[in-house]
């Protein structure tokens, strides 16, 4: 509904998608994807629209309507923050993050699940993982720390965690991805209460995301998203740096 009324409100002005890119710094099909609802307007366009258009106030209103929800089950809205966001940082306690799971690592939680799913559901919910894992090579930028036992947790059974092993040391090579171990001698028991991810989009908004038992929920507000955003910045400091990590992991898949 937001990208809709700007692009009621630049068509009523008799302003072009062009004109309105070019003032607010986007390209072409970036304007369309957040008029169509493919994307979110973020503050940025909406100033700018509001603006040129002469919506006093009107455009800029609609942002506030924009942030998650803080109802729970929202994983549509963290799918689509994740899939613009800028930075993203991720802690896992007990799983390999999703973003770093093998095809065969992923295959196997899936068919594990329970209640169990239907084969289509299984290979849709696969098909989504491998795609969301596309975002990897974009410029965006990952954290990623994972306590140990998320390591020794044998899905699949030896060789598919050996692959799944590999594969991070694969992807930790990128320039644009972190990966940290956190050891279980570290006695950072308060970190096995369950994963946390924080993103931060382009208009430099940060919210957070956590799960556990089938259940999601976002958080927009500033104190919980500055709580987790500390509890975050503590995780990296007593996990391994990234090279320590490495061989960390390189060993574990010799084990």
């Amino acid at each position: 509904m937001c990208g809709n009324q700007v692009k009621l409100w630049r068509m009523d002005a008799g302003i072009s998608r062009e004109d309105l890119g070019k003032e607010a710094g986007y390209e072409y099909e970036s304007v369309k994807s957040m008029e169509q609802g493919r994307r979110r307007p973020t503050q940025r366009l909406l100033e700018v629209a509001d603006e040129m258009c002469g919506a006093k106030g009107k455009l800029v209103a609609t942002q506030g309507y924009l942030q998650p929800d803080k109802s729970p089950w929202l994983l549509p809205a963290f799918l689509d923050m994740e899939a613009t966001a800028i930075v993203q940082y991720q802690y896992q306690a007990l799983l390999v993050p999703g973003l770093l799971q093998t095809e065969e690592y992923a295959l196997a939680l899936f068919r594990a699940h329970w209640p169990p799913a239907n084969e289509q559901t299984i290979e849709d919910r696969l098909a989504m993982r491998l795609q969301r894992q596309e975002r990897l090579k974009s410029t965006a930028v990952f954290s990623f720390v994972i306590y140990e036992a998320a390591l020794r947790t044998g899905v699949g059974g030896p060789e598919v965690m050996k692959g799944q092993m590999r594969r991070l040391l694969d992807v930790g090579t990128q320039r644009n991805v972190a990966i940290q171990v956190l050891l279980a001698e570290q006695g950072c028991y308060s970190w096995l209460h369950g994963p946390m991810t924080l993103l931060e989009t382009e208009d430099r908004s940060v919210c957070a995301y956590v799960e556990g038992q089938g259940y999601h929920t976002m958080f927009a507000e500033r104190e919980k998203v500055s709580d987790l955003s500390q509890r975050y910045g503590m995780l990296r400091t007593q996990a391994l740096n990234c090279e320590d990590s490495a061989e960390f992991i390189g060993k574990l898949a010799e084990e």
